[in-house]
């Protein structure tokens, strides 16, 4: 029979190898929970960017309606002659004939306006009626200057100055 003695040192070591082992195990365990708490962190950084993006995607879609109905507010180099024509047009609606008289760039790189100086010539009615009916037309415009004159009895004109917004052509397009 052996000894107590034995016994209880072959207990012991038996329990230190075990506390030495559960402690490795545990310092184990330790180094890959601070991997996973880290991989979790840069999971949720990236579907909380990856969420950031998918919303403003759906805002510049949600929104690229609204800038090309925008753009119509403004007159495009380019398209100087069409908004003369369109001018005159509003005047023969009117019964009214519009003339421009001139077209002169102005404002600055960044807000480009077009001034257009331009004359009415008709009744009462109809003078007043092409003014307003260009005053509200869908264009970013407002006038300068507009003087009001009788001719004769019955025909009369209006001097207008305008100021138009404008885009140059490298804007006027719309954005992808």
């Amino acid at each position: 029979m052996k000894s107590p003695l034995f016994h209880l040192i072959v207990a012991s070591v038996i329990c230190a190898v075990a506390v030495i082992g559960y402690g490795v195990w545990y310092a184990a365990i330790e180094t890959k929970s601070a991997a996973v708490a880290s991989l979790e962190s840069q999971i949720a950084t990236k579907t909380e960017a990856a969420s950031r993006i998918a919303s403003a995607r759906a805002s510049l879609a949600e929104i690229s309606g609204d800038e090309t109905t925008l753009q119509g507010y403004f007159v495009p180099e380019s398209g100087v002659v069409s908004f003369i024509n369109t001018l005159e047009e509003l005047g023969k609606a009117q019964g009214a004939a519009v003339s421009v008289l001139s077209v002169s760039t102005s404002g600055t790189k960044a807000r480009p306006t077009l001034t257009l100086a331009l004359t009415t010539k008709g009744t009462f009615d109809a003078v007043m009626r092409t003014v307003g009916a260009i005053e509200y037309a869908p264009y970013d415009l407002s006038f300068s200057t507009l003087a009001l004159g009788q001719d004769t009895a019955n025909n009369w004109h209006a001097a207008v100055n305008l100021v138009v917004g404008s885009v140059s052509v490298g804007t006027a397009t719309s954005t992808p």
